[in-house]
């Protein structure tokens, strides 16, 4: 008997141990969301290449109840030390480097995959796969206010890898500048890492923020990117996103343009908005997404955001205007204008 006291004794020492560590280790956090959509194009029609009409990315399905994607994330803090890995599995997630949601042969895409340590209560370090920081619009559907994107969300960069250092002035300032690989989009560089990335944040008043970001590289090229929201009232808000794009010397061209985003309150759970949109590119030339956008357009954008608890219904009809013939009337022939309508259903967990 006096032989199994001492091991008793231990275990139920190691088992305390083990529960207090488990009281103190926050749990692994789980996020993420699911989409679904019905878009009608009034044309009827999808462009050449097969993509949607309206050569933006995403929801470029004609007259069809299509997926969008499923959105899982894990991440966690203990201590100092942080990590977030997320992934989408669907269409919307999975051509994210190609406009109109293509294929690229994958059916998975990496949305986030990084590390952090906080050095000091001001001074953070990031390291791995992360959204970019540049634009106003997202990937997930979940951190837009539209469910079609913008122009200058398509043309722009959609995710960085790379080690970035962020530090807090105040809660109302802060900087954060990195290095990042030479290409967007992509879990590895072309060639090195040499693209240099800066963002400022400000906040002058409650309610009102503001980000001024570079991203600027030899392969990438160099934009420039001012993002704004402000909260006027408890029922409005207005938000801003202006940018411009120089391609690399070799390639010539870019894109610039500037998007407008009013929301208005008009009940607890019903919040309409407007996005009108001017994108051109500069001297015709190239834009990363592509040849489908290197056209001057002016875009309007009416959406709703009807919510039910984690499931948000969106409802939205868009009208593209072009400065050429660039989409695709009824007819199958060349047109300045292009309209449509969707209503996706979003739920959030």
């Amino acid at each position: 008997m006096k032989k199994l006291i001492l091991p008793a004794i231990l275990l139920a020492s190691l088992t305390v141990k083990a529960q207090d560590t488990t009281k103190t280790d926050p749990p692994l956090t789980i996020f993420g969301s699911v989409d679904t959509y019905y878009k009608y194009d009034f044309s009827g029609h999808r462009n050449a290449a097969g993509y949607g009409n309206i050569p933006t990315s995403f929801a470029s399905d004609q007259n069809s109840v299509s997926l969008g994607m499923i959105d899982l994330g894990v991440k966690k803090k203990v201590g100092k030390a942080s990590f977030v890995g997320e992934m989408s599995f669907g269409p919307r997630g999975q051509a994210q480097s190609i406009p109109d949601g293509g294929s690229n042969g994958q059916s998975y895409h990496i949305q986030n995959l990084y590390v952090g340590y906080d050095v000091t209560d001001k001074l953070n370090l990031t390291a791995g796969y992360m959204a970019t920081f540049v634009g106003y619009e997202v990937v997930s559907p979940v951190g837009n206010f539209n469910y079609s994107t913008s122009y200058l969300f398509t043309n722009g960069p959609f995710q960085n890898a790379g080690i970035k250092a962020t530090y807090s002035f105040s809660s109302k300032v802060s900087l954060m500048a990195g290095i990042f690989n030479d290409t967007w989009n992509n879990y590895q560089s072309s060639r090195d890492v040499s693209t240099f990335g800066a963002q400022l944040f400000i906040s002058p008043v409650n309610g009102w923020t503001a980000y001024f970001n570079i991203l600027s590289g030899k392969t990438s090229g160099t934009i420039f990117d001012l993002t704004t929201a402000y909260q006027i009232t408890n029922a409005f808000k207005l938000g801003l996103n202006g940018a411009t794009f120089s391609a690399p010397d070799a390639i010539g061209g870019g894109f610039e343009g500037v998007a407008l985003y009013p929301q208005l309150a008009v009940a607890k759970d019903v919040v309409l908005g407007l996005r009108g949109e001017y994108f051109k590119t500069k001297n015709g030339g190239y834009t990363p997404a592509g040849p489908a956008a290197r056209k001057s357009v002016m875009a309007y954008t009416l959406t709703a955001n009807l919510k039910a608890g984690p499931l948000t219904l969106i409802p939205e009809v868009r009208l593209d205007n072009g400065k050429q013939a660039q989409f695709i009337n009824s007819n199958g022939g060349p047109t300045k204008t292009a309209s449509q309508f969707l209503v996706a259903a979003v739920y959030v967990f």
